[in-house]
């Protein structure tokens, strides 16, 4: 898939071709479980899994907030220098809410936000950190892998709580320690302590990039906090 700078989606050659795309994909999103069930079943097949990202000298923070009791969705999304993690650039964008709140089905509720703020950035991040599961997801495709699919930007998800799986093993308590997240005996992320003593956070692949890669880029995003500063950025920039 080619990257479309405009639209952040693929396929487009001029920003008029852009915005019709994203306009035809926005008309035609889901608002059922039943429609959102299809769609997932069908890109969750171009799901990339290995290492498929270049130099990384950028890296985005996403994080999705509601206005107007739930019917403004309000998505923030923060760039930050690689490795110095200095702020670049961030942008925040607000969209009518298209979708209810169903478990399994977030990115159906945040993403058309999240492409809206992506499209305000003047710069492509080289690399995705999303507030959500990748690969731990029922159906193998939650908000981190959507997004990744839909942008073709390699992305990792970072969720604060687990929604599958069970850990193998036992975490240990120091920094960058984890262990294996399996579902029915499927590796779908992983479970990683990020500051010593702190609970852990749920890794798991988005797109374009393998387990181990997203766990080390997780912790060289991580200083001082539970969450890596692109996650805690973002939901800043999200609830302000």
């Amino acid at each position: 898939m080619r990257y479309c700078r405009a639209c952040h989606f693929t396929g487009a050659d001029s920003p008029g071709a852009a915005t019709r795309l994203k306009t035809n994909l926005l008309n035609s999103w889901p608002t059922t479980v039943a429609a959102a069930k299809v769609m997932q079943e069908a890109l969750r097949g171009r799901v990339i899994a290995g290492d498929k990202l270049g130099k990384v000298h950028t890296v985005a923070g996403i994080d999705v907030g509601f206005e107007r009791d739930g019917a403004v969705t309000r998505a923030a999304v923060v760039v930050l220098e690689f490795p110095s993690l200095e702020l670049r650039a961030q942008a925040v964008a607000r969209a009518p809410t298209r979708f209810p709140y169903v478990p399994g089905y977030l990115s159906f509720r945040e993403i058309p936000a999240v492409l809206a703020a992506l499209a305000k950035l003047k710069t492509r991040p080289d690399l995705l950190l999303c507030d959500g599961q990748g690969l731990a997801h029922p159906r193998r495709f939650g908000l981190a892998c959507h997004l990744g699919v839909l942008t073709d930007i390699p992305s990792i998800g970072v969720a604060k709580s687990r929604l599958i799986g069970e850990p193998r093993g036992r975490l240990g308590s120091e920094k960058g320690s984890w262990v294996p997240l399996t579902d029915d005996s499927e590796i779908v992320g992983a479970v990683l302590r990020t500051r010593a003593g702190v609970k852990p956070v749920y890794v798991s692949i988005g797109h374009r990039v393998r387990l181990e890669t997203a766990i080390e880029y997780v912790l060289r995003c991580t200083t001082k906090y539970r969450l890596p500063e692109t996650t805690r950025l973002a939901h800043r920039l999200a609830s302000g």
